[in-house]
């Protein structure tokens, strides 16, 4: 390693919560906060330290100013200190960490907190427009779907993208179901090991019940009793004649 190399010095994550599981209270700025503190602490570093703060988000409705900024406040970082918060869709995170590279290259800056944050179970529905109108009813708007699973041009939903890959490369449903099954299969068997133990922060959540926080830790959207079986009997989820489904398609979280 030499003066120019650029190296990841910690990284940590949430668990993975279901769409309205675990987090469906806590916002994206809470879970970016949350493993940002920890990343800072991991690292042996002190937030002042950090120059620049960049962290990928998409449903940005309702979140407030810059929430990378946000983030980087939150996390104790100076206020001198400079955030972006970045929207290139799913690739929202990972273009954040090349950004961050790029930012230490250039020498525009010399330690990145960069990284990504969402939680599609608080997208708010959007009234798009400003004035109420005179006659008739109003409609509302589904960010989720308007915002992060809608082409803004074709109009297609994301697993249409999907349909489009499986006719361009002749995948078959067979295929399809098999390769979500291991999947499936090889996460719960890591889950099991306590695989994932090191890399997952604990978020405090609040529970109305016990009226005290529960510290969440566990991965809520692997399915270990998946099997070809019941994911053949899956209707096609975007196509009528399609065969990306429910059981073999990203989920929403």
């Amino acid at each position: 390693m030499n003066g120019n190399d650029i190296v990841i010095v910690s990284a940590t994550r949430t668990a993975i919560g279901k769409f309205g599981g675990q987090f469906a209270t806590t916002s994206a700025i809470e879970l970016g906060t949350t493993v940002a503190k920890a990343a800072i602490q991991k690292a042996n570093l002190s937030p002042e330290q950090i120059d620049t703060v960049i962290f990928g988000n998409v449903l940005q409705a309702g979140l407030g100013q810059n929430p990378a900024r946000q983030v980087g406040l939150g996390a104790g970082l100076n206020h001198a200190s400079t955030a972006v918060t970045i929207n290139e869709v799913c690739g929202s995170g990972l273009k954040a960490i090349i950004s961050a590279a790029q930012a230490i290259r250039l020498g525009d800056a010399k330690i990145v907190l960069a990284g990504g944050m969402e939680n599609m179970s608080l997208a708010p529905h959007l009234l798009q427009q400003r004035f109420a109108p005179k006659n008739g009813p109003v409609t509302l708007v589904d960010s989720l779907f308007n915002d992060g699973l809608t082409d803004a041009y074709s109009q297609d939903a994301m697993g249409i993208t999907a349909e489009n890959i499986v006719e361009k490369y002749g995948f078959t449903r067979e295929e399809q179901d098999a390769f979500a099954v291991a999947s499936q299969q090889k996460a719960a068997k890591a889950q099991a090991e306590g695989r994932f133990a090191s890399e997952i922060t604990p978020v405090a959540v609040f529970n109305r019940k016990t009226k005290s926080d529960d510290l969440k830790v566990t991965d809520e959207f692997i399915r270990p009793n998946s099997t070809v079986e019941t994911l053949a009997g899956l209707k096609p989820s975007f196509k009528k004649d399609g065969t990306v489904t429910a059981g073999n398609a990203s989920g929403i979280n």
